[in-house]
């Protein structure tokens, strides 16, 4: 601002009218920038839809955690969080425990999030005794603490081993980056044939939409001809950025953000054909995959827990880290109608996973899991837990009484 009227100032010299004029130039430029400022969206518009879960009153923040007390209860999970919290573990034992995570004004170290799985361990063989943590909310891309939960699933899809006619789309395995070079794009790859006939193919199907949703779950299992099934698991990426089809869709106003959701995205991919390598395209981001293991694998190479392990931005949150989730409960319609809490595990992360205000929640494998995880585009709150020892920097504000109730 300074600067704006540093400008203007010469005139002033030269001629009242033009020191005027100049000034008002200033005036309603100051005037429009504060306008913009004002009406600027705290959330991308096509996630702005009634009864999203988000929460406008809360209150703003500017810290990427804002510590609060955690009252001594937590929801008590079922036996599967036990099996996913092992598999932490089993992350964390192949880091080095000094290694440090600088989330802004936080500094998490691994070892420190080891000894929240051994207080949440003793927790869940001691349920009434307290569980020695506390949490830090994640300020959501509003900075009101709204984080927008998507949900993704392992799909099933039929493949043929050799291509024919029909089955021609194949699913591939990462290449070898060769020096000075980067990976190709979705266009090349798809529709170009950058990668076809060096070795690198698993599997054909029979459609570029179904293998572009695969790589959007990131794992999936296929099933061949004589029925034989596979896994395939997370295989690495292109490292071009991911674009979100649903947000292309809807600023070319083919899909209402209303109706936006997973199903309706590849319901209009199959009623355009000539505009598939258009859209799809869009997304220059692309997954590749690995074979031969018996579970869903994430990011942290671990097996994935159906509705507790989530995919994150590692920048944001760490691999290995346990947090608390207030999730939206949907109907059959997709419709929310309530938040529930719940422990969740850290464990694979995502093109589409960018910055503080969205995580993905793995729903599990089939059609069920499609079915919610596809409706899932709805906003809750995030805290990551810490132990009750960790000495948050002196700039951190700890607020009252927030969130989970008791048992």
């Amino acid at each position: 601002m300074p600067s704006m009227f540093m400008l203007s100032m010469p005139f002033a010299f030269s001629s009242t009218k033009l020191a005027f004029s100049s000034t008002k130039i200033v005036f309603i430029s100051i005037l429009i920038l504060l306008i913009s400022a004002c009406g600027r969206q705290e959330v991308h518009h096509s996630n702005d839809f009634d009864n999203n879960g988000r929460n406008k009153e809360a209150r703003q923040r500017t810290a990427l955690y804002l510590a609060e007390r955690i009252r001594p209860g937590l929801i008590y999970p079922d036996e599967a969080f036990a099996d996913g919290l092992k598999q932490h573990t089993r992350f964390l034992s192949r880091k080095k425990p000094e290694e440090i995570h600088t989330l802004e004004t936080l500094s998490v170290s691994n070892a420190q999030l080891s000894e929240v799985i051994d207080n949440l361990t003793f927790w869940l063989q001691n349920p009434t005794e307290d569980h020695h943590l506390r949490a830090y909310q994640l300020r959501g891309d509003d900075n009101r603490g709204n984080v927008q939960i998507t949900g993704y699933y392992v799909p099933v899809i039929q493949v043929r081993k050799t291509p024919d006619a029909e089955f021609k789309y194949p699913l591939y395995r990462k290449p070898k980056r060769l020096a000075g070079q980067s990976f190709p794009s979705r266009d090349d790859i798809d529709f170009e044939g950058a990668l076809a006939n060096q070795g690198l193919e698993i599997a054909y199907s029979n459609s570029l939409i179904e293998n572009f949703f695969l790589q959007v779950q990131g794992s999936g299992v296929i099933q061949y001809e004589d029925g034989h099934k596979a896994l395939l698991s997370w295989g690495g990426v292109n490292g071009h950025e991911y674009r979100s089809l649903g947000k292309v869709l809807i600023e070319k106003g083919e899909i209402p953000k209303e109706k936006m959701s997973a199903q309706a995205i590849k319901d209009w991919l199959i009623a355009n054909p000539d505009r598939q390598r258009e859209i799809l395209s869009q997304n220059p981001s692309y997954l590749f995959f690995l074979e031969g293991n018996d579970k869903p694998i994430g990011a942290a190479n671990v097996p994935l827990t159906p509705q507790y392990s989530i995919a994150v931005d590692p920048r944001v949150i760490p691999l290995g880290a346990t947090l608390l989730g207030e999730l939206p409960v949907l109907n059959d319609a997709g419709e929310l109608i309530e938040h529930r809490y719940q422990l969740l595990l850290a464990q694979d992360k995502g093109g589409a996973i960018k910055g503080a205000g969205h995580i993905d929640w793995y729903q599990g494998i089939g059609e069920d899991a499609h079915d919610y995880a596809s409706h899932l585009k709805h906003y809750g709150r995030i805290w990551l837990l810490l132990p009750d020892n960790y000495m948050p920097p002196d700039s951190e504000e700890i607020i009252g009484q927030p969130t989970a109730p008791q048992n």
